[in-house]
């Protein structure tokens, strides 16, 4: 193997200037691909998805729905899963990543109230449930939104 036997792997190589309609030499002359006659055959084809006059699938179809750009998708855990933690720890996304409970945070987690909690925390997270605020500080522990 030398720089002198080097090439492209098969495929990879596809030129786009294939001249068409140059003569049947060419192995595209006439017709150039095209066929015969008909709309295709014609310069000025319609746009992708034109039915010829039909009324196209995509508008035949019913809009459902609304997909709003600013939504967040938090994750939602119960307090009973901060049970791991140890008596004052901080608890924050990273900390509940390498605990297991948290794979995949997406926009944030969000703590609700269900289950029981005997630890005083530091909680650092996206948002929290009334419940789950309270019960929190009622132990001691501290609330903070990320």
């Amino acid at each position: 193997m030398d720089l002198s036997n080097l090439k492209p792997a098969d495929g990879a190589v596809k030129s786009n200037n294939f001249r068409r309609g140059r003569g049947f030499g060419s192995g595209n002359g006439k017709q150039a691909g095209k066929g015969h006659k008909g709309q295709k055959a014609r310069s000025g084809q319609p746009r992708i998805g034109f039915e010829g006059g039909q009324m196209p699938l995509y508008r035949r179809l019913p809009k459902r729905g609304f997909k709003n750009r600013n939504h967040k998708d938090f994750v939602a855990i119960n307090l009973s899963a901060l049970e791991r933690f140890e008596d004052g720890a901080t608890v924050d996304v990273e900390a509940l990543a390498q605990a297991g409970i948290v794979k995949e945070p997406r926009d944030g987690v969000k703590v609700l109230g269900g289950g029981e909690l005997t630890k005083k925390l530091t909680v650092k997270l996206a948002g929290f449930s009334a419940s789950a605020k309270e019960k929190i500080e009622s132990l001691g522990g501290t609330t903070e939104v990320v």
